[in-house]
């Protein structure tokens, strides 16, 4: 009988280490780029969702637009189908998830071509991180 029950043991000990690996295999790490990172070669990055990190810049509120800035490039992000998170502002570094691609809804002059970002997450940093 304590055999029987250890092999149970055994058999639900495995299905578990078998299911998280197969959970640990299936998700992906999340990889972060830079704007310049981005704007290196844009066309590799426009197959759908994205993570960037760049400073904000040129904020519209009307239009609900502003330039992510890099330090060489930049590019335009549209944040009209989104909540913008406290503390966002002009200055700020921010991480945006969203959707690369090149029907730009306005061309930008410090980016290249008509490449845009279409927010869909925005999330800045602590700012209990950055006072003095």
């Amino acid at each position: 009988m304590a055999l029987s029950r250890l092999n149970r043991l055994l058999v639900v000990g495995l299905l578990f280490v078998a299911v998280l690996g197969m959970a640990m295999i299936s998700i992906g790490p999340e990889t972060q780029y830079s704007v310049d990172e981005l704007m290196e070669d844009p066309e590799i990055y426009n197959q759908g969702q994205i993570f960037v990190r760049g400073t904000v810049s040129d904020f519209e509120i009307s239009e609900c637009q502003f330039s992510l800035e890099g330090t060489v490039h930049s590019v335009l992000v549209d944040c009209s189908s989104v909540a913008l998170p406290d503390g966002f502002s002009e200055g700020i570094i921010v991480s945006i998830r969203g959707y690369f691609s090149d029907d730009g809804f306005q061309q930008d002059p410090d980016s290249i071509g008509s490449w845009s970002l279409s927010a869909h997450e925005i999330q800045t940093g602590c700012p209990s991180k950055y006072e003095a």
